[in-house]
């Protein structure tokens, strides 16, 4: 199941190479819970830096993450 990108700097061209985007891959190759552990790791880190590293980018990506989980939660 493939999240559709937010924008370009969240989800870029070259994290769908291959046929298979590549959260998609992460996630086929952990079990429920280490993909769930990987997402909310990628949250933290997103909001940890988002002062010192591109502030709205950072916390867009914490909130991709965030929508992919719950998007597990709610299946």
């Amino acid at each position: 199941m493939g999240v559709a990108p937010m924008n370009d700097q969240i989800n870029p061209d070259h994290y769908k190479q291959g046929g298979i985007e590549c959260i998609d891959a992460i996630e086929a190759a952990l079990t429920p819970e280490e993909f769930r552990g990987y997402c909310k790791g990628n949250i933290i880190k997103y909001t940890w830096r988002e002062r010192h590293k591109g502030e709205a980018v950072s916390l867009a990506k914490a909130q991709w993450y965030l929508r992919r989980l719950l998007g597990k939660l709610e299946q």
